[in-house]
């Protein structure tokens, strides 16, 4: 039957790990024998051990090949369902028998403070609310582990029914330090943190005990309780113990001596009387309860209820409840998955989003820089155009200056040209008088020359040498009156061409405003060509030579 074996497949791995002597993860036949022989004495099967000499050629076992064995050739002769209290009997049989295999290794303990009964019975708790899983390190074998959460809850339990302080962050550090519990340090940690300060070991047993029937033995309630008989319709007090398939009732707390059991089937009802009474239907009759008091009365209708929710069931109550918390931690780890994953998604996303931020942000930087360039330039077009302006207005004025300047410089050359002019007659004229008094000089020079002859030649003949002389004197008279003359002559030709010059000297520094680049070809452009202006004449005087003395 599937449903025994997976009940029960984690006692039979803390035998199977005992058997094993070197770790390995392999047990020897003849060793698995006797194990297997006492299972199946337990379900009255016999010599089902024979055929593990014929189970595969090797002589040793791993557990998933002893497991396999056990589920083909024991379990499988029993029926697929089983009724709930015939299960826990399975149970509890087999868990005695691997227990058998295993004692030694956690009673043998120093420093014990649970008894042999209660390490049985919180090894058959570990054994129920443990996991089966492979061991990372070793190949072919496995380890039973507790989690975190149900240790906290066992060691919780313990200390609150005996009254010992509980320190939840300290056990919450030792969790996470330790991660999840073996057995022999589940053991440790109970007596260390569960039992601080007890030393009653008939107390501690209790606890145990009372935790060990709760999750192994299924029971949901157990108290005091009266019933209406049968036969004489009494009520008597009876302690009852509540499990999903039945409602067993005790004379006392002891459980020794038990005197009947109610069935619980999933037909099963409740229904609440005056008196603080319950009757509770099954299909055979109704059984009539009493109760101290409405508190007692609601809990034990809801416990009762419970089981007969729980009764039909092919798995007992507390073994769906581990199995309801392994799903919902299985969901919390799948969740946590999921919210690591959503939340590395959404770290991505932000990362992506902060990088596209850092690219928007570089992008706003480079259209603020851009936009500030275009400013600048802008600005700088804009006071550029201010100065093309008042360059145009500036050129404008400049150009009516030149306009003005160029007809100044027109009238002004007009003025020289006429200047010119006079000066040229004024030159024509001095070189005609020149031209006269040289030709009069060399004709006077010649008559003189002639008269001072002839003179010579008359003196000489008439008077001697003494009035010749006198004559000389009187030609030498005329002589220096004619240079006199020509000497005026001269000064006023240098006085004509001192003027010459002072007019041209005018003239350039009026001229060099207009011959630098474009406005100089624009004054160029009012002023005419080479061929129309007029030519400076240069007037020398000629060199006057005065007459020698023959």
């Amino acid at each position: 039957m599937a449903v025994l074996l997976d009940n029960i497949t984690n006692c039979v791995w803390q035998a199977f790990d005992v058997l094993q002597q070197d770790k390995s993860g392999y047990v020897h036949k003849s060793k698995l024998k006797v194990l297997t022989a006492n299972v199946g004495t337990l379900l009255d099967l016999y010599g089902v051990e024979r055929g593990l000499e014929h189970f595969r050629s090797t002589p040793t076992l791993n557990f998933d090949q002893f497991k396999y064995y056990l589920q083909k050739e024991v379990f499988s002769s029993l029926p697929n369902k089983l009724p709930l209290p015939e299960l826990r009997n399975y149970e509890a049989r087999i868990a005695e028998v691997c227990w058998l295999v295993c004692r030694r290794k956690f009673v043998c303990r120093e420093n014990k403070i649970f008894s042999d009964e209660s390490v049985f019975q919180i090894f058959r708790i570990f054994c129920l609310l443990g996991e089966l899983i492979p061991d990372p390190h070793t190949e072919d074998t496995y380890q039973v582990l507790l989690h975190p959460s149900e240790a906290y809850n066992i060691a919780q339990t313990l200390a609150n029914s005996l009254g010992c302080p509980w320190d939840d962050e300290d056990f919450t550090n030792l969790s996470i330090s330790m991660g999840t519990f073996r057995l022999t340090p589940f053991i440790a940690v109970l007596e260390s943190r569960s039992l601080v300060g007890v030393k009653d070991g008939y107390a501690i047993s209790e606890a145990v005990t009372d935790i060990y029937q709760t999750l192994v033995e299924d029971v949901i309630k157990k108290g005091y309780l009266t019933k209406k008989g049968y036969i004489f319709p009494t009520m008597r007090e009876y302690w009852f113990v509540l499990r999903p398939s039945e409602l067993s009732y005790y004379k006392g707390r002891s459980e020794k001596e038990c005197c009947g059991s109610l069935p619980i089937e999933p037909g099963s009802r409740v229904e609440a009387k005056s008196g603080y009474r319950i009757v509770l239907h099954t299909s055979e009759r109704a059984f009539e309860l009493g109760t101290t008091d409405h508190m007692t009365r609601v809990q034990w209708i809801s416990a009762l209820q419970l089981a007969a929710d729980h009764s039909g069931g092919g798995q007992s109550y507390q073994r769906l409840q581990v199995a309801r918390r392994k799903m919902q931690r299985a969901g919390r780890i799948q969740e946590m998955i999921r919210a690591r994953a959503q939340l590395q998604q959404e770290r991505s996303a932000r990362q992506a989003a902060e990088g596209q931020a850092k690219e928007l942000e570089a992008a706003v930087k480079e259209e603020a820089r851009k936009l500030t360039d275009l400013e600048q330039l802008r600005t700088k077009l804009e006071r550029l155009l201010e100065e093309e302006t008042q360059a145009k207005r500036d050129e404008e004025i400049v150009r009516a200056l030149q306009a003005r300047v160029l007809a100044e410089e027109w009238e002004k050359r007009e003025e020289l040209e006429r200047l010119q002019e006079e000066q040229r007659a004024l030159l024509e004229q001095e070189r005609g008088k020149r031209k006269e008094f040289e030709e009069l000089q060399t004709e006077k020079e010649d008559q003189l020359r002639a008269f001072v002859k002839n003179t010579l030649e008359v003196f000489h003949s008439l008077f001697g040498v003494s009035g010749a002389e006198v004559r000389l004197a009187q030609l030498e008279k005329e002589r220096q009156a004619l240079d006199e003359q020509l000497k005026l002559a001269h000064n006023k030709i240098r006085l004509s061409e001192d003027r010459r010059e002072l007019l041209e000297a005018r003239l350039y520094q009026v001229a060099p405003a207009f011959r630098d680049g474009d406005r100089v070809r624009r004054a160029h452009s009012f002023m005419p060509s080479t061929k129309e202006r007029p030519v400076l004449l240069e007037v020398r005087p000629a060199t006057l030579r005065r007459p020698t003395k023959n």
